[in-house]
């Protein structure tokens, strides 16, 4: 099945480096939001897990988040993410420099680093596996002290700027609130995102003051200090400034996430994915559509999703954590942690709650709820009903306005039914109750009892007529009129006789058309 994860085989190292560290103790009060910054979903997955996701494809040895505001929501998302990471407190010391010096100091004390240390951040959701290896590739293939990535951008605003000197190379990185309007004028920005040698960052980092107009410690002074320590200093310049995007408000994490969603469904169509609307259809990165799958309009799919070849979806469908079976139809049905049969068909207008599955060929159609339930191959529920906690059994068809009783208001209660079953409209299914192989039933049954294998179940009850009642109770309203001209304007007869009433004041107004 296609998908846009595919990590890359990184070149030139064996293993990865020697370590990573994410930055995540960011305040993020610009989201306006409960719900730390860096925890905010695209994608189907936070900022920070995508962060996370991209800095294991290095295959790093050892992996540091350094957290610190909104601290208790943070780290058990981070570590359920990736449990392996070491979680690193930054102190009342602000800026980046010290985040990551407080992280190098944390991983020595487990065992002194040597080699490569990647540094990236929780809010930077877009940045690809593959630019990671790039920039680890540049850096340890020229033997450079720092390499940094970096990206032009059309409106760099806030950004540092990155300084080269007359003949291209690097020369040093100028935050934006303490550049000249010369420097404010380079579109060329740091991402933020470094490669170090483990020894230069560590004798720089103890170089860095805050004497600034922040008044922080800032990571963008260790290439100027290693530069001037003789070490060389790199910038891999990428073409796609959205992988090194950040978002700091809503505003800016809808672009992301639209920017991101493009680029999955580009990679799926790539793949031999049949998506009609790409305006209309959102896909979150963990889904996997099979070549020959078709998506159309005003479609979402989310979570785990797995669609197999030739399965058709949508239009006005979401699915989340849902496995359609191949050659299935899937038209304007919400779904949640349900299987779909090979061949199967289901909607428009389905709900499938988490536990339904659905055997091949079978059916659930038009306004069917269905919940923890197991549907068998080639049986249907063709419309107007709901089956909760039940079983059915293969080739059974489920009339028309059928309830599975399930509740008992304490207790769940199971309902089964057999194979080759016929069941009547408008039947409810008290359970717990068992309707046996080959049985049918009436319509307007309702069942209490056990069915036996190939019974008939009937709820009966005698038909009542009251003869002449529309005429004596409702006299001059249009049916009255209609029964009369029917009899041949006869409209004598048992006007006395008097039946059950309709529980309503009786009224002789004429009846409107619309009543």
């Amino acid at each position: 099945m296609s998908t846009p994860e595919t990590t890359p085989e990184r070149a030139g190292t064996a293993g990865g480096p020697a370590a990573v560290v994410v930055l995540a103790a960011g305040k993020g009060t610009r989201m306006k939001s409960k719900t730390p910054k860096i925890l905010h979903r695209i994608g189907g997955r936070s900022m920070i897990g995508h962060a996370l996701v991209a800095a294991r494809s290095l295959h790093p040895q050892r992996l540091a988040a350094v957290v610190r505001f909104e601290r208790d929501q943070v780290v058990p998302h981070v570590l359920e993410q990736d449990p392996e990471a070491l979680i690193v407190d930054q102190d009342e010391v602000p800026g980046t420099g010290r985040a990551v010096q407080v992280a190098v100091e944390a991983l020595d004390a487990q065992q002194r680093l040597a080699g490569t240390v990647v540094v990236t951040y929780g809010d930077v959701p877009l940045l690809t596996p593959a630019v990671l290896a790039r920039l680890v590739d540049r850096h340890e293939q020229r033997g450079n002290g720092v390499t940094v990535l970096t990206a032009d951008h059309e409106a760099p605003g806030g950004y540092g700027r990155v300084l080269r000197d007359a003949d291209g190379s690097f020369r040093e990185i100028k935050e934006a609130k303490d550049a000249t309007p010369e420097e404010l004028a380079v579109t060329e920005i740091n991402s933020g995102i470094f490669a170090f040698d483990a020894d230069v960052l560590r004798t720089a980092l103890a170089e860095v003051t805050s004497d600034n107009a922040q008044g922080e410690m800032y990571l963008t002074d260790v290439p100027l200090l290693a530069r001037r320590a003789g070490h060389a200093v790199d910038a891999l310049r990428i073409e796609d400034r959205w992988e090194v995007e950040g978002a700091n408000d809503r505003v800016q994490l809808a672009q992301l996430g639209a920017h991101l969603n493009r680029r999955v469904l580009e990679e799926h169509m790539r793949n031999g994915v049949t998506i009609v609307d790409p305006a209309t259809t959102w896909i979150d990165v963990q889904v996997r559509l099979a070549a020959d799958v078709t998506v159309l309009p005003g479609t979402q799919l989310h979570g785990g999703t797995r669609v197999a070849e030739d399965a058709v979806v949508g239009p006005d469908t979401t699915l989340t954590d849902v496995e359609v079976g191949p050659g299935a139809h899937v038209v304007r049905t919400h779904g949640s942690g349900s299987v779909i049969g090979p061949g199967a068909s289901v909607g428009p207008f389905a709900y499938l709650r988490p536990g339904t599955v659905l055997g091949t060929g079978g059916k659930i159609g038009t306004f069917v709820e269905t919940k923890n339930s197991r549907i068998g191959d080639g049986s249907k529920v063709p419309h107007l009903s709901y089956v909760g906690d039940a079983t059915i059994g293969e080739h059974s068809n489920i009339g028309a306005a059928s309830v599975f009783v399930n509740y008992d208001g304490v207790r769940k209660h199971r309902t089964v039914i057999g194979d080759h079953v016929r069941m009547g409209s408008d039947n409810m299914y008290v359970a717990p109750v068992t309707v046996g192989d080959g049985a049918y039933s009436g319509a307007g049954t309702t069942i209490r009892k056990d069915v036996p294998a190939g019974a008939l179940a009937l709820t009966e009850g005698a038909q009542r007529i009251v003869e002449n009642w529309v005429v004596d109770h409702r006299p001059g309203s249009a049916a009255a009129e209609a029964a009369l001209r029917s009899r041949g304007g006869d409209d004598d007869g048992a006007a006395g006789t008097t039946g059950p009433g309709t529980g309503t004041t009786e009224d002789t107004t004429e009846e409107s058309e619309n009543r």
